[in-house]
């Protein structure tokens, strides 16, 4: 009996050593590697926000800007809209009241009826300056608002890329501003000044 437990107890020992062995063994096998970090490129934003606007600030995930780039470029296609409109309106009045054609009258159409004496040459006269003036405010506001539409494109392809620049950047707690006296250097000279640090 005794020699029984004598093996009963060699077994359990060799078997527990063999499976801790095994253990340490297959922990040493499994050493987890670390993914590198996907590297975020501020030159695919300003690509895709160039293509497409408002796809580099999908790719950085400011999701919320989409709407008011396309809302911006709705508005300034409205206002294009809006102002050419009216300035072929103007132009073709104009057009019609410098001819010498007396079946092109679409100027008359843009008159309060029976304000306007027609056979009055100072007031055609009259008339004819406010269309000109007209015409060329529709067509001054149009080219403005084309300008102003191509700049908030290129402000689009800007903020894509700076977001892309400050995607990864480290807004930590750790932010210490110091300012200490100091010399300030002018044409060689040495003057008393502050010197100001600030650390994020």
């Amino acid at each position: 009996m005794r020699h029984l437990r004598i093996s009963v107890f060699i077994i359990l020992f060799l078997a527990t050593g063999f499976c801790s062995f095994a253990q340490v063994e297959f922990e040493a096998d499994t050493i987890p590697v670390q993914q590198p970090e996907k590297e975020h490129s501020p030159r695919k934003a300003t690509i895709y926000s160039a293509v497409l606007p408002g796809l580099g600030q999908i790719y950085n995930k400011k999701y919320w800007k989409v709407p008011l780039i396309y809302g911006g470029f709705i508005g300034f296609g409205y206002a294009i809209n809006w102002n050419n409109n009216y300035y072929v309106l103007y132009k073709q009045a104009y057009s019609d009241i410098v001819d010498d054609d007396p079946n092109t009258n679409s100027f008359k159409d843009l008159a309060i009826e029976g304000s306007w004496d027609w056979d009055n040459s100072s007031q055609v006269s009259q008339f004819t300056t406010r269309l000109n003036n007209a015409k060329n405010s529709a067509r001054r506001y149009r080219d403005l608002m084309i300008i102003a539409s191509a700049a908030f494109y290129a402000l689009n392809i800007i903020d894509a890329t700076v977001d892309a620049h400050f995607f990864n950047f480290d807004i930590g707690d750790d932010l210490t501003f110091n300012w200490t006296p100091g010399p300030m250097y002018c044409s060689g000279k040495a003057l008393p000044g502050i010197n100001i640090q600030i650390r994020f």
